[in-house]
């Protein structure tokens, strides 16, 4: 996961869920995001918020 980009996580997703390529398409980039986000130093990690909360 480190290292994949969200087209690559669909093309994973791909291999198990039929169909439903908005979802995986928004499920790859929220993965991304997450991981991004857990990457950066625990003093900044709290100005980095989701745009969903």
């Amino acid at each position: 996961m480190s290292e994949m980009t969200p087209r690559e996580i669909v093309q994973e997703l791909d291999k198990h869920i039929v169909g439903q390529d908005d979802a995986k398409r928004a499920v790859a980039i929220a993965l991304r995001n997450r991981w991004r986000r857990m990457q950066v130093d625990k003093s900044l990690r709290d100005e980095i918020t989701p745009k969903n909360i």
